[in-house]
C-alpha cells in the first residue's frame, strides 16, 4: 500500500482524500492542517489529523506527501520546504511562475534523494499533456483552450472582497460562436473577450450600495475588465440551492494543416466536464502520487512535470495487464 499524507484539508484536500479512498493501492495515514486539528474532522476512519509540526517526525511514516495549499502563497514556501523529506505532488497553478517553482522544488528534491512532481490537475496537468501531444502530432496548427463552464474559485474570491458583497460565485463560460468557428477548423485570431464571458452571481448586504458594486466587478482589471460580465443579485437561499456545487470543465483544441501543400485539416479536441473541480483534479494527483512513489523506489529524484512521467507509471495495473487490456 501507498501511503499518502494531505497537508491542508480545505476542498482540495477532502478531494484527494475521495479518490485516495477509490485506489485499492493507496491508504491515507495522516492529514496535516495549520488550523487546530482538534477542530478537523476526515471522513476516513481511524486517521488521525496533526498540526504541521509534526511533519517533521513522519518520514518514515509517509510514502508521499500531496501539498492541498494555494499557489500564490503557500505552494512557493511549502513545496520547497518539504521536497527534501518526502516525495511530494502539488497542484501550483500560476503559469508564469512554473519555472522558478520547479527549480526551487528541483534542488531540494535532489538534496533529499526524493521525487517531486508539480502543477498536477487539469490545467496544468491533463490540458497540458493534450496540448503537448497535439503540437507534436500537428507541428502546422494552433492552440485553443476554452474553459467552463465552471465555477472559477479565484474570481469569486476577488468579489467576496468587494465592500458590501457577502458572497459570489463566478462562471466562465465560452462564447458558443467561439468554439463553433474553432472546432471547424477554421483556425480564427480570437481575442480575450470573443473568447470567454464572466457571469457573476452575487449575494450584497442589505443596503449595499447594487450599481456601485456591479460597476466595481466589471472594471476590475485582470479579473473581469477584459470580458463581457454579467451581474446577478441573488438571495443567499438561491445561492445556497442553485450554486453551491464546484463544476468546471473545457476543453483543448488544436486545428492543423497536414500535406505537401497544407491540404488537409485536422481537429484534435480534449474535452473535460466535471461536476467536482476539486474532486477530479484530487484524482488527477492521486495517479501521479503513484508515479512519485514507483520512480522513486526506482532510484529517480528531483522535480518532475507531467510531461517528464511515462503514462504506465500512473496505472495501478501491470505492464502486461495494460499491453493486453488497453492497448
Amino acid at each position: 500500500m501507498i501511503r499518502i499524507g494531505i497537508l491542508g484539508y480545505g476542498n482540495l484536500g477532502r478531494g484527494v482524500e475521495s479518490a485516495v479512498n477509490t485506489n485499492p493501492d493507496m491508504e491515507l495515514v495522516a492529514v496535516f492542517s495549520r488550523r487546530n486539528p482538534e477542530n478537523v474532522t476526515v471522513k476516513t476512519p481511524g486517521v488521525k489529523v496533526y498540526g504541521i509540526d509534526a511533519l517533521k517526525d513522519m518520514k518514515d511514516e509517509i510514502d508521499v506527501l500531496v501539498l492541498c495549499g494555494g499557489s500564490a502563497t503557500d505552494l512557493p514556501v511549502q513545496t520547497p520546504a518539504y521536497a527534501s523529506l518526502y516525495n511530494v505532488v502539488d497542484s501550483f497553478d500560476t503559469h508564469a511562475r512554473v519555472p522558478e517553482h520547479f527549480a526551487n522544488v528541483d534542488k531540494a528534491s535532489r538534496e533529499g534523494g526524493k521525487v517531486s512532481i508539480i502543477s498536477c490537475g487539469w490545467d496544468p496537468g491533463m490540458f497540458s499533456l493534450n496540448r503537448l501531444y497535439a503540437n507534436c502530432i500537428l507541428p502546422n496548427g494552433q492552440d485553443y483552450t476554452f474553459w467552463g463552464k465552471g465555477v472559477s474559485q479565484g474570481h469569486s474570491d476577488a468579489v467576496r472582497r468587494i465592500e458590501g458583497v457577502i458572497d459570489c460565485r463566478q462562471y466562465t463560460v465560452p462564447v458558443p460562436e467561439a468554439l463553433d468557428s474553432v472546432r471547424s477548423g477554421a483556425c480564427p485570431e480570437l481575442s480575450t473577450r470573443e473568447k470567454h464571458t464572466r457571469e457573476c452571481f452575487v449575494v450584497a448586504e442589505e443596503g449595499a450600495d447594487l450599481a456601485r458594486i456591479e460597476q466595481e466587478i466589471k472594471t476590475m482589471p485582470n479579473y473581469f475588465s477584459d470580458y463581457n460580465t454579467t451581474v446577478t443579485f441573488i438571495t443567499a437561499e438561491e445561492m445556497k440551492a442553485n450554486h453551491s456545487g464546484l463544476p468546471h470543465g473545457g476543453c483543448v483544441i488544436r486545428t492543423g494543416k497536414t500535406g505537401f501543400e497544407g491540404e488537409n485539416t485536422h481537429v484534435i479536441e480534449y474535452k473535460l466536464t466535471l461536476d467536482s473541480n476539486p474532486e477530479f483534479t484530487g484524482s488527477v494527483i492521486a495517479a501521479y502520487a503513484r508515479a512519485a512513489y514507483r520512480m522513486n523506489n526506482e532510484g529517480m529524484s528531483g522535480c518532475k512535470t507531467v510531461f517528464d512521467i511515462a503514462p504506465a507509471y500512473l496505472s495501478d495495473k501491470s505492464g502486461e495487464e495494460l499491453r493486453a487490456h488497453l492497448l
